[in-house]
């Protein structure tokens, strides 16, 4: 990703100014069947523009690449990284009660699941026009999603408002392994296609979990060098179980769970695709770390992060985007226990799930939120040492994972059907993409 040299960079996008054609093909895209979407799911990945050059599937399209109109883009990204309203929360645990259980990170309640409501990823997206990063895990809806209404523009534009623009440039990956993985080098971040690229802070995913078990009565231990984190002894009035939770598996667990997030969200993307008529598909085949930043050649930046390296980890470490999108962790944090406070205050602070103040879906607002259990002095001081504990003594936190996360792309792009009529049978595409140019375009 170049730096961007415009005046435009970091203002995002403009808002959306609706025709009526934009209009009704919103409103038909309301209207078409989830089981529609569920069965017609497919990846099509050959776009107008693109070229296959060799195989049983040879093919050169005769068409310009088109991409996405503003209003496309906008509908993708607000079904992928959109927010719908308050969520519920977990409504009661026995060792909580009367006090309300405080698992959530979020009050949000976004178009994909998260475990305990923790959303800890965002997104970044890149097309013809740029890169940029839209940050919607702790957006504040200003009204629930209304049955039957689908997307509109109010609730569009709301979404763009947040979009940040980091470069006028599409992100650079070199179509060769091992930035590509060898089937995705003809087509992946194709000129014309619009990328989305959730990423997850596994450090806050993992001093969520560890919050989590803590609460409930596990502390951790260090199954890695076999030995108890040194001080956990001063608290055992805090714990219930004598067995405790090995350190692996809760950074394993916290993997998987995220990983769970942003797989929810792009095949939400997936289903979308089909419904509108677009091509595209999810997929994992860009290298994470070239993605991220740490390719190891300057000329491939990714989109920036820095990271560090260390003789005791296989792979460089990625943390975070300064002043963008930071982990959990150092050197974003001076200590883990100030990490501790920043995720506190997401939580109990203004606009947290806990806040009185918070908005929601509750007859008493005020009330609900007001009655979680709090964080106490002593239980902060727990989950700092186990957390600085993990941090000394793998360099990095977490310590057995990456801190920063990839998982599954969406890539979104108009499909050229002489590909799909010359190649493969009537089955191979919806009639929303025999339609999409005269229902979303007018021709």
């Amino acid at each position: 990703m170049a730096t961007s040299n415009s005046s435009d960079a970091g203002r995002g996008l403009d808002p959306l100014a609706l025709t009526d054609t934009q209009l009704s093909a919103l409103r038909k895209l309301a209207e078409y069947p989830l089981l529609d979407a569920i069965y017609g799911r497919r990846s099509r990945r050959f776009p107008v523009g693109g070229s296959i050059p060799a195989g049983p599937l040879a093919f050169t399209s005769g068409k310009p690449p088109q991409p996405l109109s503003d209003l496309e883009r906008a509908v993708v990204l607000n079904t992928v990284a959109g927010w719908t309203g308050w969520h519920f929360g977990i409504t009661h645990h026995p060792g909580y009660a009367p006090a309300w259980p405080n698992y959530n990170g979020s009050a949000t309640g976004r178009t994909f699941g998260s475990a305990a409501g923790f959303h800890t990823s965002e997104f970044f997206f890149t097309d013809d026009s740029g890169t940029y990063f839209l940050p919607t895990r702790d957006a504040a809806p200003n009204r629930a999603y209304a049955e039957g209404e689908g997307a509109t523009g109010d609730q569009l534009n709301r979404l763009l408002s947040r979009v940040i623009r980091l470069s006028d440039n599409r992100i650079h990956i070199p179509r060769e392994e091992p930035y590509l993985e060898g089937h995705n080098t003809w087509i992946a971040n194709h000129p014309g296609s619009l990328l989305v690229i959730p990423v997850a802070d596994i450090a806050q995913q993992t001093l969520a979990n560890i919050a989590f078990f803590t609460q409930n009565g596990f502390a951790l231990y260090d199954d890695v060098h076999d030995r108890p984190i040194p001080g956990i002894e001063n608290y055992r009035d805090r714990l219930r179980f004598t067995d405790p939770m090995p350190l692996s598996f809760v950074e394993q667990y916290s993997l998987t769970e995220a990983t769970a997030e942003l797989m929810a969200a792009v095949h939400n993307g997936h289903l979308l695709l089909g419904a509108m008529g677009l091509g595209g598909w999810t997929f994992d085949g860009i290298d994470r770390l070239t993605m991220l930043g740490a390719s190891g050649r300057a000329d491939i930046p990714g989109l920036g992060f820095r990271y560090d390296t260390d003789s005791r980890w296989a792979l460089p470490n990625p943390t975070g985007l300064p002043g963008v999108f930071e982990a959990s962790c150092r050197p974003h944090h001076a200590t883990m226990a100030d990490a501790v406070d920043a995720l506190a205050e997401r939580k109990f602070g203004p606009g947290g799930p806990y806040h009185p103040d918070t908005p929601g879906p509750f007859a008493d607002n005020p009330g609900v939120r007001g009655a979680a259990a709090p964080w106490d002095r002593r239980f902060r001081e727990l989950l700092s040492l186990q957390a600085t504990y993990i941090d000394e003594t793998f360099g990095k936190f977490p310590g057995t994972v990456p801190t920063i996360w990839i998982m599954n792309y969406l890539q979104a792009q108009h499909i050229d059907l002489d590909f799909y009529d010359t190649l493969a049978t009537e089955t191979a595409y919806l009639s929303t993409h025999r339609e999409h140019q005269r229902v979303w375009h007018g021709h």
